[in-house]
C-alpha cells in the first residue's frame, strides 16, 4: 500500500471533518447570539452540551432496528474475522453482532470503542466473499474506531437546533411585521438573510460531514485490512444489490445530487482506494477470493 498516499487523504479528511464541524457549530453560535444577544448564546450552549452529553446504548439501538443478537456459535467465521480486525484496530472491547432480518443487503455500526454493535442484514450475509467481507467489518470498526457515530451526532445536533431557532425567528418576524410596517423600526437585511439561509446551509454542512466519514473508514479499512480491493469489489457488489431492488418493485431510483448525498458516489470512492495501491495493481476484483489472501503470515506495515 502507498503509506505518503495514505497519510495524504488521512490528514485531509480529518482537517476537512473539523473545518465542517466548526462551521454546523459555529453557525448555531452565531445564530444564537444575532437573535437573542449573549444569553440566548449561553442558553444554546448549555442546552446543546446537555443533550450532546447524553448517549443511548447500542442495544437499545439494535431492538429499535428490531435486529437480533448473533452469538459466536451462529457465525463462528464472522466474529472470528471480526476479532482479527478489532485487534488491529486496537479496539478495547470486541462490538457486538447482530443479525438484522432484512433482504436489503446493508451493514450498520452504532456506539463508541467502549461499547458498540454492528448489525449485517440477512442480504449482505448471502452476497458478499471473505474477503469483501473483511472490507465491510473495517469500514464498520473504522467508524467505531475513529467515533464518526459521535461527530455525526454532533453534526446533527447542531443542525435541528439551528432549523429549530430559525423557524422560530422567522416566525417571529412574521408576527412582528405589522409593528415593523406602523414604527420607525428596522430589520437588519444581513441578519434575515443570515437566519433564512441557516438551514439549508447547516444542513448541506452535515452531508458534507457524513460523505468526508465515509472516505475516512474506507481508508482506514484499506489500512486494516491491507487488501483495498476487497471493500471495493464489496461496495459495487452494494451497489449492484440496491439497485435490483429498485427494479424489483419497478420504481425509478432518484436521483440524489452530489451535495444532498450522505455517502459519496460510488465511482469516487473506488478511486480512492485504487490509489492506495502500487500503480500496477489498481484494479479491482469483483470474484470471490480466496479466504487465505486476507491474512497471510506476513504482518502489514502498521502493525510492525
Amino acid at each position: 500500500m502507498d503509506r505518503n498516499h495514505w497519510f495524504q487523504q488521512f490528514f485531509r479528511n480529518q482537517l476537512q471533518t473539523l473545518a465542517l464541524l466548526v462551521f454546523v457549530v459555529g453557525y448555531l453560535a452565531l445564530l444564537g447570539w444575532l437573535v437573542w444577544g449573549s444569553s440566548g448564546l449561553w442558553l444554546v450552549a448549555l442546552t446543546f452540551v446537555v443533550l450532546a452529553g447524553s448517549s443511548v446504548s447500542p442495544q437499545q439501538v439494535m431492538r429499535w432496528h428490531r435486529a437480533q443478537p448473533l452469538s459466536p456459535h451462529q457465525a463462528p467465521q464472522l466474529y472470528h474475522l471480526l476479532q482479527q480486525l478489532a485487534g488491529r484496530a486496537h479496539l478495547p472491547r470486541v462490538p457486538d453482532l447482530y443479525y438484522l432480518p432484512d433482504r436489503q443487503a446493508n451493514a450498520f455500526a452504532v456506539g463508541s470503542p467502549d461499547r458498540s454493535a454492528i448489525a449485517v442484514s440477512d442480504g449482505l450475509i448471502r452476497l458478499l466473499s471473505h474477503d469483501e467481507w473483511a472490507g465491510v467489518l473495517a469500514h464498520e470498526l473504522s467508524h467505531i474506531q475513529q467515533r464518526d457515530l459521535q461527530v455525526l451526532r454532533l453534526s446533527d445536533l447542531a443542525n435541528r437546533f439551528t432549523q429549530i431557532l430559525s423557524s422560530m425567528t422567522m416566525l417571529m418576524i412574521v408576527i412582528s411585521m405589522p409593528m415593523l410596517l406602523f414604527s420607525n423600526a428596522s430589520l437588519n437585511l444581513g441578519v434575515v438573510l443570515l437566519v433564512m439561509g441557516a438551514p439549508m446551509l447547516s444542513s448541506l454542512a452535515h452531508l458534507a460531514i457524513s460523505r468526508v466519514r465515509e472516505y475516512a473508514a474506507d481508508l482506514n479499512a484499506a489500512r486494516l485490512t491491507g487488501d483495498p480491493q476487497g471493500l471495493a469489489s464489496a461496495l459495487v457488489k452494494l451497489e449492484g444489490a440496491q439497485q435490483r431492488w429498485w427494479t424489483i418493485f419497478r420504481l425509478p431510483r432518484p436521483a440524489e445530487l452530489g451535495l444532498l448525498r450522505t455517502h459519496p458516489p460510488l465511482q469516487q470512492r473506488i478511486d480512492r482506494l485504487m490509489a492506495l495501491l502500487p500503480e500496477g495493481a489498481r484494479r479491482y476484483r469483483t470474484r470471490p477470493m480466496k479466504p487465505s489472501h486476507l491474512f497471510q503470515s506476513q504482518r502489514p506495515w502498521w502493525l510492525s
